[in-house]
């Protein structure tokens, strides 16, 4: 199943050197018929039935920290990657076979293996919950996705390594692809799991290192150097995708049994400058909407799960309660740039629908060669930018009987805030940017809530004498508690549309 060890030189910069000579030559798209028939056709249900094999998992007979496990390709998967091993001073590369894999009844027969065939991909396992059991730990499948596990968490949102001209009106997406991996054999004292990557795509190819810690948040340094093909309309850094169908600020509400179905409910940053915002995440417009928050320097941003009770999802099965937050930390010099949210219409929960990611100020151009590093943080913490003072919700709805007025209500909560009392605290709301002129808000209260949460309360209203909301479009609000000349909460960052 692998191949005798060779001596050679396996490190980030061995990958780089490859990425390179890769941008040197024309794009070469792999090819999806590459498989066998009997691969290709397998259906959604015989691709499950299809199971690995825990005695098989790399470095299980070993007893060492870290165990792997293979994706079998076909089905959606048709585009077989290469998967090596490698030590300080060797590396083998992991055949396709037969005794990996357990074939479920809904395989009665199947065909050849490809003697040359590669992986859809591949997991990693760790003890996190117990120390007696291997629980998956990351993912890696699918173009450039990985997604990540800490302590007592589910799968939810995803993370990928490139993204490119994602939301370009008039300019296909592309999805670069993970041609190959290296995966770095563990030694029993070692904490970390390192991964390589080999990046290749029609705009860029690139080099990845993956430095894989778990415990209670599951923590990914991620570096990469990246060569650029040609020029694209935008380059997404860190992007991250997640789902939003609705939560306790929808509008639309649609005819399900649980109070809210989402991933994620609302974007995270921390700006150089120190502000940290909270966007929430909204389904209601009916079309792509498109946030753009610009900065000199980004701290930090996630999309981020603040609900956490059981309660405000009802659902046992797919406990929402327990996805994880996915907070970024750029590492290194990112420059200026902004942070991009996009938002997709979706009525149901079957597909993610929600994008965010870093957009440089300036988009290399062909033969530019571009360094970056961050750490991921796979969590659940409310709170991972610092922020102390943190929304935790957002409400909002018409009366009938003031049907020109949209009443908001924001929940803040926080060490900070505990000793307050509602005289101190001081609310600051306010309209801002395109059409702030257009209308007022009114009506300001802050009110101590029980559970330690903060509520401030206010209505927006068309200034002009007779106006109507439906006319006005939309409009950016922003909403804070202070204490005299002191921030205490994050600002809390909100689109209100007709």
């Amino acid at each position: 199943m692998c191949q005798t060890w060779e001596r050679e030189d396996v490190g980030f910069e061995s990958i780089q050197s490859r990425a390179r000579d890769l941008a040197n030559k024309p794009y070469v798209a792999p090819n999806r018929d590459s498989l066998p028939a009997w691969m290709n056709d397998l259906s959604y249900d015989q691709y499950r039935d299809i199971r690995f094999n825990p005695t098989q998992a790399l470095w299980a007979a070993e007893k060492l920290p870290f165990r792997a496990m293979f994706f079998h390709p076909g089905y959606l998967f048709r585009e077989p990657v290469t998967l090596n091993e490698f030590t300080s001073t060797h590396q083998q590369q992991i055949r396709l076979s037969e005794a990996f894999f357990n074939y479920g009844p809904l395989i009665s027969k199947h065909g050849d293996l490809p003697a040359d065939g590669g992986f859809a991909g591949f997991r990693l396992h760790a003890p996190i919950n117990n120390p007696d059991y291997f629980d998956e730990l990351a993912v890696f499948q699918g173009a450039s996705y990985w997604r990540a596990l800490g302590k007592n968490q589910r799968y939810g949102i995803s993370s990928r390594g490139l993204a490119v001209n994602t939301g370009v009106e008039g300019s296909p997406e592309e999805f670069p692809n993970f041609r190959e991996f290296w995966l770095r054999k563990p030694e029993e004292k070692h904490t970390q799991a390192v991964v390589y990557a080999l990046l290749d795509g029609p705009s860029y190819s690139g080099a990845y290192q993956f430095k894989i810690s778990p415990g209670n948040a599951t923590i990914v340094d991620v570096k990469a150097v990246l060569f650029a093909r040609s020029e694209v309309k935008r380059l997404g850094i860190a992007p991250m995708s997640s789902m939003f169908w609705f939560g306790e600020n929808s509008r639309r509400r649609f005819d399900d049994f649980r109070p809210e179905v989402h991933d994620s409910d609302g974007l995270a940053i921390r700006t150089g400058t120190g502000e940290r915002l909270w966007r929430p995440i909204s389904n209601d417009t009916g079309k792509v909407d498109f946030s753009s928050f610009d900065m000199e320097k980004c701290d930090g941003f996630g999309l981020l799960q603040r609900d956490r009770s059981f309660t405000n999802y009802e659902d046992a099965e797919a406990a929402y309660q327990m996805r994880p937050s996915l907070w970024i930390e750029p590492t290194s010099d990112w420059g200026p740039g902004r942070v991009t949210l996009m938002e997709i219409p979706t009525t149901n929960e079957l597909s993610d629908n929600t994008v965010a990611l870093w957009e440089p100020a300036n988009t290399p151009k062909p033969g530019d060669r571009i360094e970056f590093s961050y750490r991921q943080h796979w969590t659940t913490d409310a709170d991972p930018s610092q922020a102390d003072g943190h929304v935790v919700a957002t409400r909002t709805g018409v009366h009938d009987w003031q049907k020109e007025q949209r009443t908001i209500a924001v929940e803040f909560a926080g060490n900070g805030l505990n000793q307050q009392s509602e005289t101190a605290l001081t609310p600051l709301v306010q309209a801002v940017g395109p059409g702030a002129e257009k209308v007022k808000i009114q009506g300001v209260t802050v009110q101590s809530l029980p559970e330690g949460r903060w509520r401030v309360a206010f209505q927006v209203a068309p200034s002009a004498e007779g106006g109507k909301l439906a006319d006005v479009g939309p409009v950016e609000l922003r909403c804070c508690l202070k204490r005299g000349e002191n921030f205490l909460t994050e600002t809390w960052a909100y689109r209100i549309t007709p």
